[in-house]
């Protein structure tokens, strides 16, 4: 039998990203946040509430690089999250990481996390705190590759437990996509 809990934000996984901006005076700002993911194709959408600098600075620039938070940042990252840029302008420094300006857009990308994609505002919604992003860029470190291609073991991206407040690594392989379920035909 189910236990019914009503209406919660209870969605697993739920990746922890960490969407970084600059402020109208060039300087680098970062924030964590579990509200996000792909939103179409080529597309991300974010919840983010008017409230953090982030959002000020996605308004002002059009633009926001988001990394995945990694198991080898876990304190860095929440650190990012729990601290706000509206009092903190060093949280990056802080952090102790550092950045280099994006190629493709006006945003900083963060050298610590070896993933991140680079965003172009497409859509933000003054009613619900909604940010869609253009995808024009992804990078990820070589020592997240295998083959040449992203290896989520070795990345190590966390997600957020919404119900006891962890953070849990992803990574470990279960099946095939687009294979295992072959079988039941």
């Amino acid at each position: 039998m189910k236990k019914n809990f009503g209406k919660q934000t209870f969605m697993y996984p739920m990746p922890v990203l960490i969407v970084a901006t600059y402020d109208e005076n060039g300087n680098p700002d970062a924030m964590n946040a579990a509200w996000g993911g792909i939103h179409d194709t080529n597309q991300i959408g974010i919840c983010l509430d008017k409230s953090h600098k982030t959002t000020k600075n996605i308004a002002a620039t059009k633009a926001f690089t988001v990394s995945m938070a990694t198991a080898d940042f876990v304190k860095e990252c929440d650190y990012v999250g729990i601290v706000s840029g509206n009092n903190e302008p060093d949280k990056i420094k802080k952090a102790g990481w550092t950045v280099t300006k994006s190629e493709f857009v006006n945003a900083p990308v963060i050298n610590e996390l070896p993933m991140v994609i680079e965003c172009e505002v497409a859509q933000m919604s003054e009613e619900c705190d909604y940010i869609v992003g253009n995808i024009i860029n992804v990078s990820a470190d070589e020592s997240v590759l295998t083959d040449g291609k992203l290896d989520a073991a070795k990345l190590k991206p966390i997600c957020y437990d919404p119900v006891s407040h962890n953070y849990n690594v992803l990574g470990e392989v279960v099946g095939k996509a687009f294979a295992d379920g072959k079988q039941i035909k």
